[in-house]
């Protein structure tokens, strides 16, 4: 069972889980539900989307539709107050649907057709409109937390100015 390309895809998946997981510890509760200025959502409307995008993608992806009946995006956007061990919780269950099924998808299924709202689409065309979708909303969470965080933020990734010194060390977290 060969899984090179799904595993390739797990792991960028997992990198932006991290991504996220990194900028949200950063914040105290209170920060969780700030909107920044010109943004309309804060992170715990983001991680309510993205539970439930991957839950209702994920959840008998092969042979159901990808938006459920049960879903209810439209409530995944209303503003809520939620204590940091519910957001994780909430958090936790849309990805843990998403890694069940990939751990059960090998690279022979990228051919396979899924379907999404009604519209037929390859499973690797589905793996990577998540990728996109869950990347975009990722990067809206580090946005939240940066802008919250200001001076205070510690970089998950390149620092800026210290680029030649990652490159010299590029084993070496160089982010503070």
């Amino acid at each position: 069972m060969r899984r090179d390309i799904i595993s390739s895809i797990e792991k960028e998946l997992r990198r932006y889980k991290g991504l996220a997981e990194g900028a949200m510890s950063q914040l105290g509760e209170s920060d969780l539900v700030r909107l920044s200025p010109g943004f309309d959502n804060s992170i715990v409307t983001l991680v309510w989307h993205i539970s439930g995008n991957l839950k209702s993608r994920f959840t008998d992806f092969l042979t159901a539709d990808g938006e459920k009946p049960w879903r209810g995006r439209d409530e995944e956007f209303v503003a809520r107050t939620v204590n940091r061990e519910e957001l994780l919780e909430k958090w936790e269950d849309g990805w843990r649907v998403l890694f069940t099924t990939l751990g059960t998808l090998k690279d022979d299924d990228l051919k396979r057709s899924v379907t999404i709202r009604r519209q037929p689409t390859t499973v690797c065309d589905a793996l990577h409109r998540s990728l996109g979708h869950l990347s975009y909303h990722v990067g809206q969470i580090v946005y939240v937390a940066k802008s919250t965080r200001g001076a205070a933020w510690t970089f998950m990734s390149i620092s800026p100015g210290r680029s030649d010194e990652y490159n010299e060390h590029p084993a070496r977290d160089i982010s503070r």
